[in-house]
């Protein structure tokens, strides 16, 4: 199944898949499309990204201690009551032949109780998803994106351009270190055409670098070369192993 000539299929099944609600089956086939297809794959990486940065940024919310104290008093008398019921059943020998009359079925402060614990529950998820639309609303626009791996095909970087913000975006997905007295830089493989610098890469797991549409618009692949700390100049090219690469796919707004 080519998933990636199916743009807003894949977009659902990969916002389903990083937030773990694509489960069996449906999963187990989703990751084996991806192992063979690099859109489905930089797809499910967009999306776990996406998703991280907001449970970061995602503050907690504290309900009123006013609250709690009336449900833990609801719960208290609850308790005393059943109690009450249980020494009056112990001391009448036949109460234990007869329905309750008055139990946790018909408890009206139980169902108080569970009532307030229900509304707080709901005012507490309608917070949560105001912020979450908001947070989806200023969420990056992604037109570019790349899967940069290794010689054995495993991830290791991936890329993400954002027009509105002018930025690539790089995210760190293996565990490769460059040593203090190297740096890895960040090339643009046009058709034809020498290889152009985009950066020299930090060492944080996520960093920026400030990049125009025409900077990667027509530019079938990206690559990482290792070079001496602070990069060489672009038009030097490469002089260090490239030590990932990967295509740079145009992906729908």
């Amino acid at each position: 199944m080519n998933l990636s000539a199916q743009s807003p299929l894949l977009e659902l099944l990969a916002a389903s898949y990083a937030l773990g609600t694509l489960r069996g089956g449906a999963r187990r086939r989703f990751e084996a499309i991806a192992r063979e297809q690099a859109p489905v794959r930089a797809a499910a990486l967009v999306w776990q990204s996406r998703l991280s940065s907001m449970a970061e940024l995602q503050q907690p919310v504290v309900p009123d201690a006013a609250v709690w104290t009336r449900i833990r008093n609801m719960i208290d008398a609850e308790q005393a009551r059943q109690a009450l019921e249980r020494q009056r059943a112990a001391a009448t020998p036949t109460a234990a032949s007869r329905p309750a009359s008055g139990g946790w079925l018909r408890s009206l402060a139980l169902w108080r109780g569970a009532a307030m614990a229900g509304a707080l529950a709901t005012v507490c998820a309608i917070g949560v998803g105001l912020n979450l639309n908001n947070q989806l609303q200023n969420a990056p626009t992604v037109q570019y994106v790349a899967v940069l791996s290794d010689d054995q095909a495993a991830a290791s970087m991936l890329v993400t351009f954002d027009p509105k913000k002018k930025q690539l975006v790089l995210q760190r997905v293996g565990g490769f270190s460059e040593g203090n007295d190297k740096s890895l830089q960040l090339w643009a493989l046009p058709p034809g055409g020498a290889p152009r610098s985009l950066g020299v890469l930090g060492r944080e797991p996520a960093l920026k670098l400030t990049a125009q549409e025409s900077d990667v618009h027509a530019v079938p692949a990206l690559a990482i070369s290792l070079e001496p700390r602070g990069g060489v100049p672009s038009e030097r090219g490469p002089t260090g192993p490239v030590l990932f690469k990967g295509a740079l796919i145009e992906k729908m707004l």
